[in-house]
């Protein structure tokens, strides 16, 4: 098993960490993974994508070995993946992203048309900027942003932080190997030989905010305003898919995806909650194949 060129993009303080399966010179594949997360939970994906494809992924702002800036709006993650296919030189990029990942795909699509041959996006994080509401998070989600910085943030090991994910609800239906690659490399190792999260807390509550406010439909942007406004204008056929043990607000948000994006078809995923790749590794790939297999340029 050959493991992922690691290397990454930018000055130093400014560094988006890349992985990199298989030979260069085939057609682009980049994958973006959800919050919380890194781009090594697509191993199981992106090794079997490498025989067809040059797999590129990311960790996001604020995750993993990439910059952790003060900044976590949805532009911003959007103008990262412009900055990699910019610095990799990347053009007829099949883009593949999961939840806000998703997002951050679509959003670029729109910065840097004719770049992508297509998207394959799971559950994105969506707001429909014709329905938006007045006002700001209601308690309820203002404690489940507030729920992230109770986290725990450190472990004893990285077996302790295995074990303990292992049985929760959230990662039950994982399989090892993305379980592992998340713990592996979502954790730095400390000097008492404790691990603490790369996505602390603080970071992971920054994130959500925007995120719960787009689910909520009061997203308002920064002062490059609300972006959702330019799905409509998206240039490539785009997959939304859902799955089906997932929450209902995914099923919601794909649904508001459908109705922004012109050239725009759907799929279901049958036996699988949110994390999908990482729980049927084999049904995406699949997936991902069909549609390349459906718009081939």
């Amino acid at each position: 098993m050959i493991n992922p060129h690691r290397f990454s993009i930018g000055p130093a303080g400014a560094e988006i960490a890349m992985l990199q399966w298989g030979e260069s010179g085939k057609p682009p594949a980049l994958l973006v993974h959800g919050t919380g997360f890194v781009a090594d939970v697509w191993d199981e994906v992106a090794r079997e994508l490498a025989s067809t494809y040059t797999v590129y992924a990311l960790d996001r702002r604020g995750h993993g070995a990439s910059h952790k800036p003060s900044t976590y709006h949805f532009l911003d993650f959007a103008d990262d993946v412009c900055r990699v296919i910019d610095a990799l030189g990347l053009h007829d990029v099949y883009g593949i992203g999961h939840s806000a990942g998703a997002t951050d795909l679509l959003l670029a699509a729109k910065l840097l048309p004719g770049r992508f041959t297509r998207l394959f996006v799971m559950e994105p994080t969506i707001m429909d900027p014709r329905a938006a509401r007045a006002g700001g998070l209601d308690g309820e989600a203002l404690s489940r942003v507030q729920g992230a910085l109770r986290r725990q943030a450190e472990f004893d090991s990285h077996d302790a932080v295995f074990n303990r994910y292992r049985a929760a609800p959230a990662f039950v239906d994982w399989t090892e190997t993305s379980l592992r690659a998340y713990v592996r490399h979502g954790f730095v190792p400390l000097g008492d030989g404790r691990v603490r999260l790369c996505c602390t807390p603080e970071i992971e509550a920054a994130m959500l905010r925007p995120i719960y406010e787009a689910m909520t439909q009061v997203y308002v942007g920064d002062a490059r305003g609300n972006p959702f406004t330019s799905l409509t204008e998206i240039d490539c056929p785009v997959r939304v898919t859902t799955a089906a043990k997932s929450g209902p607000i995914y099923k919601v948000m794909a649904a508001r995806a459908v109705s922004l994006i012109p050239q725009v078809s759907t799929l279901v995923f049958e036996g699988a909650g949110h994390c999908v790749a990482q729980e049927m590794p084999a049904a995406v790939v699949e997936a991902v194949r069909e549609l390349a297999k459906e718009f081939a340029k």
